[in-house]
Protein backbone atom coordinates (compact mmCIF):
# COMPACT_ATOMS: atom_id res chain seq x y z
CA UNK A 1 0.00 0.00 0.00
CA UNK A 2 1.39 3.47 -0.94
CA UNK A 3 1.50 6.47 1.59
CA UNK A 4 0.53 8.58 -0.68
CA UNK A 5 -3.10 8.81 -2.90
CA UNK A 6 -3.02 12.36 -4.02
CA UNK A 7 -6.47 12.15 -3.87
CA UNK A 8 -5.83 14.64 -1.12
CA UNK A 9 -3.99 17.23 -2.86
CA UNK A 10 -6.87 19.57 -3.60
CA UNK A 11 -7.97 19.91 0.44
CA UNK A 12 -10.30 17.43 0.67
CA UNK A 13 -9.87 13.90 2.62
CA UNK A 14 -11.91 10.96 3.00
CA UNK A 15 -13.51 10.09 6.78
CA UNK A 16 -15.53 7.14 7.77
CA UNK A 17 -18.79 7.62 9.78
CA UNK A 18 -21.64 5.46 8.95
CA UNK A 19 -19.96 5.61 5.27
CA UNK A 20 -16.96 6.87 3.37
CA UNK A 21 -17.48 10.97 3.13
CA UNK A 22 -15.27 13.29 1.46
CA UNK A 23 -14.60 16.47 3.56
CA UNK A 24 -12.42 19.48 3.65
CA UNK A 25 -9.26 19.00 5.05
CA UNK A 26 -10.33 22.33 7.55
CA UNK A 27 -13.73 20.46 8.67
CA UNK A 28 -14.43 20.46 12.43
CA UNK A 29 -13.90 16.18 12.48
CA UNK A 30 -10.69 17.01 10.69
CA UNK A 31 -9.84 19.11 12.90
CA UNK A 32 -10.73 17.05 15.94
CA UNK A 33 -8.76 14.42 14.46
CA UNK A 34 -5.18 16.27 14.04
CA UNK A 35 -5.71 17.95 17.80
CA UNK A 36 -6.14 14.00 18.94
CA UNK A 37 -3.67 13.21 16.99
CA UNK A 38 -1.35 15.54 18.13
CA UNK A 39 -1.65 14.44 21.17
CA UNK A 40 -1.08 11.23 20.83
CA UNK A 41 2.29 11.91 19.30
CA UNK A 42 3.40 14.21 22.28
CA UNK A 43 1.98 11.80 24.52
CA UNK A 44 4.64 9.13 22.20
CA UNK A 45 7.46 11.74 23.32
CA UNK A 46 6.25 11.67 26.96
CA UNK A 47 6.71 8.00 26.50
CA UNK A 48 10.17 8.69 25.15
CA UNK A 49 11.19 10.24 28.16
CA UNK A 50 9.91 8.37 30.92
CA UNK A 51 11.46 5.20 33.05
CA UNK A 52 10.06 2.23 31.01
CA UNK A 53 8.01 1.15 34.04
CA UNK A 54 5.45 3.94 32.83
CA UNK A 55 5.91 3.74 29.54
CA UNK A 56 3.10 0.12 29.27
CA UNK A 57 0.33 2.70 30.68
CA UNK A 58 1.11 5.46 28.18
CA UNK A 59 0.93 3.32 25.44
CA UNK A 60 -2.80 2.17 26.73
CA UNK A 61 -3.72 5.82 26.57
CA UNK A 62 -2.76 6.03 23.16
CA UNK A 63 -4.57 3.50 21.95
CA UNK A 64 -7.34 4.70 23.76
CA UNK A 65 -7.42 8.19 21.66
CA UNK A 66 -7.08 6.10 18.71
CA UNK A 67 -10.53 4.73 20.02
CA UNK A 68 -11.68 8.36 21.01
CA UNK A 69 -11.23 9.16 17.05
CA UNK A 70 -12.96 5.72 15.90
CA UNK A 71 -16.05 6.86 18.25
CA UNK A 72 -16.45 9.96 16.26
CA UNK A 73 -16.00 8.39 12.72
CA UNK A 74 -17.50 5.34 13.10
CA UNK A 75 -17.31 2.80 15.56
CA UNK A 76 -14.84 2.41 18.93
CA UNK A 77 -13.89 0.30 21.84
CA UNK A 78 -13.77 3.21 23.93
CA UNK A 79 -15.64 2.70 27.15
CA UNK A 80 -16.45 4.06 30.60
CA UNK A 81 -13.81 1.52 32.10
CA UNK A 82 -11.22 3.31 30.36
CA UNK A 83 -12.52 6.75 32.30
CA UNK A 84 -12.65 4.97 35.38
CA UNK A 85 -8.88 3.42 34.70
CA UNK A 86 -7.80 6.82 34.43
CA UNK A 87 -9.69 7.81 37.71
CA UNK A 88 -7.64 5.00 39.78
CA UNK A 89 -4.20 5.68 37.89
CA UNK A 90 -5.06 9.47 39.45
CA UNK A 91 -5.93 8.58 42.84
CA UNK A 92 -3.37 5.85 42.83
CA UNK A 93 -0.50 8.90 41.75
CA UNK A 94 -2.37 11.24 44.29
CA UNK A 95 -1.95 9.04 47.14
CA UNK A 96 1.96 8.73 46.96
CA UNK A 97 2.26 12.66 46.33
CA UNK A 98 1.83 15.58 49.04
CA UNK A 99 -1.32 17.56 48.48
CA UNK A 100 -0.92 19.77 46.02
CA UNK A 101 -1.81 23.34 47.63
CA UNK A 102 -1.59 25.67 44.92
CA UNK A 103 -1.25 26.44 41.02
CA UNK A 104 2.32 25.38 39.67
CA UNK A 105 4.01 26.57 36.83
CA UNK A 106 4.79 24.21 33.78
CA UNK A 107 8.20 22.31 33.69
CA UNK A 108 10.32 20.41 36.23
CA UNK A 109 12.50 17.91 34.76
CA UNK A 110 12.10 16.82 31.06
CA UNK A 111 9.59 13.85 31.36
CA UNK A 112 7.64 16.16 33.66
CA UNK A 113 7.23 19.38 31.33
CA UNK A 114 6.98 16.85 28.44
CA UNK A 115 3.64 15.83 30.35
CA UNK A 116 2.62 19.49 30.81
CA UNK A 117 2.77 19.97 27.01
CA UNK A 118 0.30 17.19 26.57
CA UNK A 119 -1.77 18.26 29.08
CA UNK A 120 -2.65 21.60 27.19
CA UNK A 121 -2.64 19.65 23.52
CA UNK A 122 -5.05 17.41 25.64
CA UNK A 123 -7.18 20.59 26.37
CA UNK A 124 -7.10 21.49 22.85
CA UNK A 125 -8.61 18.79 21.95
CA UNK A 126 -10.94 18.68 24.16
CA UNK A 127 -12.25 22.00 22.67
CA UNK A 128 -11.91 21.13 19.45
CA UNK A 129 -14.63 18.02 20.17
CA UNK A 130 -16.83 20.33 22.19
CA UNK A 131 -16.80 22.46 19.08
CA UNK A 132 -17.08 19.52 17.03
CA UNK A 133 -20.09 18.13 18.86
CA UNK A 134 -21.94 21.21 18.37
CA UNK A 135 -22.50 19.90 14.35
CA UNK A 136 -21.94 16.01 14.91
CA UNK A 137 -22.85 13.34 16.88
CA UNK A 138 -20.25 12.84 19.60
CA UNK A 139 -20.44 10.00 22.58
CA UNK A 140 -19.97 11.58 25.34
CA UNK A 141 -17.58 9.37 26.39
CA UNK A 142 -15.05 10.82 24.34
CA UNK A 143 -15.72 14.32 26.32
CA UNK A 144 -15.29 12.45 29.68
CA UNK A 145 -11.71 10.50 28.63
CA UNK A 146 -10.48 13.59 27.26
CA UNK A 147 -11.46 15.24 30.54
CA UNK A 148 -10.42 12.79 32.73
CA UNK A 149 -6.67 12.43 30.42
CA UNK A 150 -5.86 16.03 31.24
CA UNK A 151 -6.30 15.62 34.75
CA UNK A 152 -4.13 12.79 34.57
CA UNK A 153 -1.50 14.36 33.00
CA UNK A 154 -1.35 17.11 35.45
CA UNK A 155 -1.21 14.59 38.34
CA UNK A 156 1.18 12.44 36.25
CA UNK A 157 3.60 15.68 35.85
CA UNK A 158 3.50 16.79 39.46
CA UNK A 159 4.66 13.04 40.53
CA UNK A 160 7.39 12.60 37.82
CA UNK A 161 8.66 15.81 39.27
CA UNK A 162 8.75 14.03 42.73
CA UNK A 163 10.33 11.48 41.24
CA UNK A 164 12.64 13.06 39.96
CA UNK A 165 13.24 15.18 42.94
CA UNK A 166 12.59 18.57 40.77
CA UNK A 167 10.76 20.88 42.94
CA UNK A 168 7.99 22.00 41.82
CA UNK A 169 7.49 26.49 41.43
CA UNK A 170 4.57 27.53 42.44
CA UNK A 171 2.23 30.54 40.83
Amino acid sequence: MKIYTRTGDKGSTQIYADKAVRVDKDDLVVKSYGDMDELNSQIGLLAAHVVKKHQPMLHDIQRNLFQAGFAISASSTLAQDDIENLEKLIDNITGQMPPNTSFVLPGGCKSAAQAHVCRAVCRRAERSVISLSKHYDVPEVVHAYLNRLSDFLFTFARFLNIEAGVDEVAV
